[in-house]
């Protein structure tokens, strides 16, 4: 009986781990990547610094946000993202803006210099999800501060693109191509800006 006992917790552990094993595993993806940047050197025209990208609470989780009608959001419990999504968008933010702005150091805010003279860039995400339409939408909002901290542009953004078919992996395309899309509007803006900039 005694040794009955001894062998309880050891069986005990043993369930567990054959319950863990038989779950199915959660699939995880990442956004697909930028074409891969020309990166400006140091003697480029502009600096863009980026402030930290913030993230809508329910987007700040680990399952993928599909939209089920008007007013329902589920976050996946499967289909999960394989980093932070906040640190994925930021890191994609960056390497698109450096593509579409040749002339432009574009910085993360850790990495600016104390003597930089940049403009400064903003970014909300209040929505990256699947529509029930078919859809992957990317919304938010961005604002462009000067080094003063003073307001020089700000605009909403608001994305959507067609899945190609059913099925996770086609909506993290599609988000990233909205992605794509959301960055190449801020880019534009950006050298607008530039330009009214340079004497």
């Amino acid at each position: 009986m005694t040794a009955l006992r001894a062998l309880l917790p050891f069986l005990a552990l043993l369930w567990l781990t054959g319950c863990a094993l038989n779950g199915t595993p959660a699939t995880r993806y990442t956004l697909p990547d930028a074409e891969a940047p020309a990166r400006a050197d140091a003697s480029a025209g502009h600096t863009l610094v980026l402030r930290p990208l913030r993230l809508a609470p329910l987007l700040d989780a680990e399952g993928i946000v599909v939209q089920l009608d008007d007013i329902t959001l589920r976050e996946a419990s499967g289909h999960r993202w394989a980093e932070p999504l906040g640190r994925q968008l930021e890191r994609g933010l960056r390497d698109r803006l450096t593509a579409a702005l040749p002339d432009t150091r574009v910085l993360f805010d850790a990495e600016a210099g104390a003597g930089d003279d940049p403009f400064q860039l903003r970014v909300t995400v209040e929505r990256f999800q699947g529509l029930p339409d078919g859809q992957a939408l990317a919304a938010g909002r961005w604002q462009l501060l000067d080094a003063d901290q003073t307001l020089v542009d700000a605009a909403t953004f608001r994305v959507a693109t067609p899945l190609a078919e059913d099925g996770y992996p086609a909506l993290v395309r599609a988000l990233g191509h909205s992605w794509d899309a959301a960055a190449d509007q801020v880019a534009a803006a950006v050298a607008r800006h530039q330009r009214r900039a340079t004497p």
